[in-house]
């Protein structure tokens, strides 16, 4: 680890009661939270244990499947002395017609924090208005942010800074991940440039709130259906599958509409000599990105996914712990 996370003022905690979006934090907010993560991935390297979260307990529904989501929570909770629980949709009264009010308002009296995987944000949003204990988004379709934390940290990680960059992201502009790479990348001042078809574009009203951020940073958001123009000089290159799940009946559509918005060799002579390539996973090797990409030697995408453990025990000590709860 090298360089120094800044940030205007000694925070101690986070003003929000949940995590639902990037967008929701402010810039300090988001740098107080990398530097918990670097403090517990260092502290976890070295073998020390914590017993932050000792007798606390997580909840975890998913209605979309996961493997870096579930285990990260999972042993994430069990590194800081507490337990997690997996409800599945299909498992709970959620699956069988309860209200999403009365689901929030029954489990929120037997956990100490509820982290949802699941496809309408407007879900999470009501869920986390009816529920006592905080709510984290472990992945909406308009959302992802667990996983933009991650990848602000890997970026650290191997650039040292995060303010100045340009990330490049290619592929579909109106997904979760693109969305909450935008809110993550005005915060802390790095520039984004995105490719993506028309018709593809990502949400007019996140834009618009992150440009106010950028603004503020001296950053700045692009959104252009020409690849090359938009990978010029990128220090991170990133993309995502083009058909995500849920969208499996459009998946011939997309690959015709992205097929010359694959992340391949080519394309990535555009980017300077010394980026990173980030992909959330899993990944379709020979769709949105070439192998000799995401398997050469720019790729950081396995420190990434290693980084959802770090990124995520952070934001449930800073929610969850009682050192750091709200006053």
């Amino acid at each position: 680890m090298h360089g120094v996370i800044p940030f205007e003022q000694q925070i101690k905690k986070i003003n929000s009661d949940h995590f639902l979006t990037i967008g929701d934090l402010s810039s300090d907010e988001i740098f107080f939270l990398m530097k918990e993560a670097v403090k517990l991935k260092k502290e976890q390297k070295s073998g020390v244990t914590s017993s932050v979260l000792n007798g606390k307990v997580l909840g975890m529904i998913f209605e979309k499947a996961s493997t870096r989501t579930r285990v990260s929570f999972e042993v994430g909770m069990l590194q800081l002395g507490g337990h997690a629980i997996f409800l599945s949709s299909k498992d709970i009264q959620l699956g069988r017609g309860e209200t999403i009010e009365d689901t929030a308002k029954v489990l929120s009296r037997y956990v100490d924090g509820l982290m949802i995987r699941t496809f309408e944000h407007e879900m999470i949003e009501t869920f986390a208005q009816h529920s006592s204990v905080p709510v984290i988004n472990g992945l909406t379709n308009m959302h992802h942010p667990t996983q933009v934390m991650a990848d602000l940290l890997t970026i650290y990680e191997h650039k040292g800074k995060l303010t100045g960059l340009k990330m490049c992201f290619v592929g579909d502009g109106n997904n979760n991940m693109c969305h909450s790479l935008i809110e993550g990348a005005s915060k802390v001042g790095m520039n984004i440039a995105i490719a993506t078809p028309d018709g593809y574009e990502p949400n007019k009203n996140i834009v618009n709130k992150a440009n106010i951020d950028a603004k503020k940073w001296g950053s700045t958001i692009e959104i252009d259906s020409n690849p090359v123009k938009m990978m010029k000089n990128a220090d991170i290159v990133v993309t995502d599958v083009f058909a995500s799940m849920g969208q499996e009946k459009e998946s011939n559509q997309r690959l015709n509409d992205f097929k010359s918005y694959q992340i391949n060799e080519n394309l990535c002579k555009y980017a300077n000599k010394n980026f990173i390539f980030l992909h959330c996973l899993p990944a379709h090797r020979g769709e949105e990105v070439a192998a000799k990409i995401i398997d050469g030697p720019h790729s950081v995408v396995f420190d990434e996914a290693e980084n959802r453990l770090h990124a995520q025990k952070a934001i449930l000590k800073v929610l969850m712990g009682d050192t750091l709860q709200k006053e």
